[in-house]
């Protein structure tokens, strides 16, 4: 796909503004990976960032969503990662706990994305030439939202040479994990090599990488 995202939002005078910012592109502690609606009308209201693979991906190595297959109170956005974090920012939740304790690149606000804003980041920096899930890929918090499921060749492999399979930042083409809780027992995760996404035992190992947002 076109690496240039764009997003049409409001500025602080009312007026209609223009967001444009090159996904994969550095920015602010990590790389730009896309545009999120809060409010889930297409208008973006943060821009996402993914974490270095160096520093903010736990060395590609699996960690625990939480220690028990119990529920956590205040993990239920399917759109807003840090709002998840911060209700299990403890021992008991190693996924979540290593991102909100991760400084990079002089910014501490790291969270562990929420499961809409995981795939995001799949859409526009899809690491595989591998065929889509199309049973996924609805997303009303996307900008622009997109109210159909993947075909099988969209999304493609990122242009981003660093974020296709075996560049230096790309994500693991096998299951991550997000901050949403889907039972008391079970969390969403999102599968980078075809788009899957499941709800699996919070107990289960998956891969973690690092989120942060800033707000437009």
């Amino acid at each position: 796909m076109d690496p240039i995202a764009r997003a049409m939002f409001m500025g602080s005078a009312g007026a209609s503004e223009t967001a444009l910012h090159q996904i994969g592109a550095a920015f602010e502690g990590g790389y730009f990976a896309g545009y999120i609606s809060y409010t889930a009308d297409g208008n973006a209201t943060h821009g996402l960032i993914v974490a270095p693979a160096a520093s903010g991906y736990n060395g590609e190595s699996t960690l625990d969503w939480k220690t028990s297959d119990t529920s956590t109170s205040g993990t239920s956005s399917v759109y807003d990662g840090a709002a998840n974090t911060a209700s299990m920012a403890d021992a008991n939740h190693p996924a979540a706990n290593y991102c909100a304790g991760l400084t990079i690149g002089g910014y501490s606000d790291w969270y562990l994305p929420a499961r809409y804003e995981l795939e995001i980041a799949y859409y526009n920096l899809k690491p595989t030439t591998t065929s889509n899930n199309t049973s996924f890929g609805t997303n009303s918090y996307a900008v622009p939202q997109r109210g159909s499921n993947y075909t099988a060749g969209d999304p493609a492999q990122t242009s981003v040479a660093a974020f296709q399979s075996g560049g230096a930042e790309d994500f693991v083409a096998n299951y991550h994990w997000s901050s949403t809780q889907d039972i008391p027992s079970n969390a969403w995760r999102l599968d980078f090599n075809n788009g899957n996404q499941s709800s699996r035992n919070k107990s289960n190992a998956n891969y973690v990488r690092a989120f942060r947002k800033f707000a437009l």
